[in-house]
């Protein structure tokens, strides 16, 4: 199982980043996170300097996200989606896209779900639950 390490997830992205920036070729996952990465323009000065990305300290400064925290939860989204795991989540983040008009708003309130989630299951010392995820991605969903 791939279990990447803090750095390793951010010099990936920081080289998805710099591939993008060059217009050089990208392997599959590159590209998706590349696309994500062009949605949030506020992150590509976090991501153009490696070396200053491996040893910054978000939690030094809660008041800034951690963009690599953020477009990893986009990344995880999305291959939640592609495969429908936990099962249901595709057809819940797609409502909520729909409602949204948005796919991208729809992954930060879906976000904001799993972070519930995760949250409780560590708080608890339970497993992660994810028929609780789904539901609450759409309860948002068919919120009026």
């Amino acid at each position: 199982m791939f279990n990447p390490t803090q750095a390793d997830v951010r010099r990936f992205l920081c080289g998805v980043h710099a591939k993008a920036q060059s217009g050089a070729p990208m392997e599959a996952i590159e590209t998706l996170a590349s696309l994500w990465i062009a949605e949030h323009p506020e992150y590509h000065a976090d991501l153009a300097d490696v070396d200053a990305a491996i040893a910054r300290n978000y939690d030094e400064t809660p008041a800034q996200t951690n963009p690599f925290l953020h477009l990893s939860m986009h990344l995880s989204i999305s291959e939640q989606c592609s495969i429908d795991q936990p099962r249901g989540i595709r057809q819940a983040v797609e409502l909520l896209a729909k409602r949204l008009d948005s796919l991208h708003d729809a992954h930060h309130a879906a976000m904001e779900c799993l972070g519930e989630m995760l949250w409780e299951s560590q708080r608890s010392g339970r497993p992660p639950d994810g028929n609780a995820y789904i539901a609450a991605v759409q309860r948002r969903a068919t919120r009026d």
